[in-house]
């Protein structure tokens, strides 16, 4: 037999053979297919701007405008470092504290979330972390509902559950779910850092944004500072000590440390100042208020 007529019934044997799964009645063997998980459905809550600025949570109509380009400023770092190609998960995960109450920290959260919100490519959550005081979630009149300590002290319950999408777009709130005994034990738990995975695994756009408590006087800002990647802290110009800010600084992993908002300083002709932690001249930004 010539080598064409060989090739020519190798052909024919092999087109008479009985299919795998079809003629022999053997099961098929079917890869298993990658599925998204679909997008939680989010009870909704609107964002009452005229509260918020009559309690000192937003600045005056007049100042809006220099506020923005302030926000835009402290905002854009940490944008850039959260998207980075080689960027860790983690730094989706940003802590806003102080040391000491009264700095304007929950002031600052609150805007920041506004003004990251207005980004096209994401989209933030902001999480009432302050369980003590829960400035958030009072202001959003979200107190009465189940939050972040509820996530906390319950395996069964699912973070994004008790999520709020508001009327604005691309913001998301996370109430603090009330008081709780142990809460200090709770955010140092393997449970809190489950529910921040789980904040940031189902939406790659989203960054995370925690109002923290102040660092000197609360455990639970404590115990929070290990799970995010990226901290900014916040001071009051000739209201916070110095030691008080060295005292801080301490409780913080440096490399985390992006920046020193300044509140009440004179910078550039400017009342507050930004400064990128561990660089020299300051940039100028941010708050106005002292909003917690």
């Amino acid at each position: 037999m010539s080598l064409i007529e060989n090739s020519l019934e190798k052909l024919r044997r092999a087109a008479s053979a009985p299919k795998e799964g079809v003629a022999t009645g053997a099961p098929l063997r079917l890869e298993p297919v990658a599925t998204l998980e679909p997008r939680h459905a989010h009870k909704r809550t609107p964002v009452d701007l005229g509260r918020l600025r009559a309690e000192g949570y937003l600045p005056d109509p007049q100042e809006e405008r220099r506020f923005a380009d302030y926000c835009h400023r402290i905002k854009r770092p940490l944008i850039q470092r959260a998207l980075a190609s080689d960027a860790a998960q983690d730094a989706r995960l940003i802590v806003l504290s102080s040391a000491l109450p009264g700095e304007g920290k929950t002031f600052i959260a609150m805007n920041l979330a506004l003004s990251m919100a207005r980004e096209r490519d994401i989209s933030v959550l902001l999480v009432d972390g302050d369980l003590p005081k829960a400035h958030i979630s009072r202001v959003l009149g979200l107190h009465d509902e189940p939050g972040l300590v509820n996530a906390l002290r319950d395996d069964r319950v699912d973070v994004e559950s008790l999520i709020f999408d508001t009327d604005i777009a691309n913001l998301e709130v996370l109430p603090a779910g009330g008081p709780c005994e142990g809460a200090a034990e709770l955010v140092a738990s393997a449970r809190m850092r489950e529910v921040a995975t789980r904040l940031t695994t189902l939406n790659p756009r989203r960054l995370v944004l925690f109002d923290s408590p102040p660092l000197l006087v609360s455990s639970e800002a404590r115990a929070l500072m290990p799970v995010p990647g990226q901290i900014v802290l916040v001071a009051r110009a000739g209201h916070t000590p110095r030691r008080a800010i060295t005292d801080a600084i301490a409780n913080i992993d440096r490399k985390k440390l992006l920046g020193l908002v300044l509140n009440d300083a004179h910078v550039s002709g400017n009342q507050h100042g930004y400064y990128d932690y561990g660089y020299g001249a300051p940039a100028e930004a941010v708050v106005r208020r002292d909003r917690s």
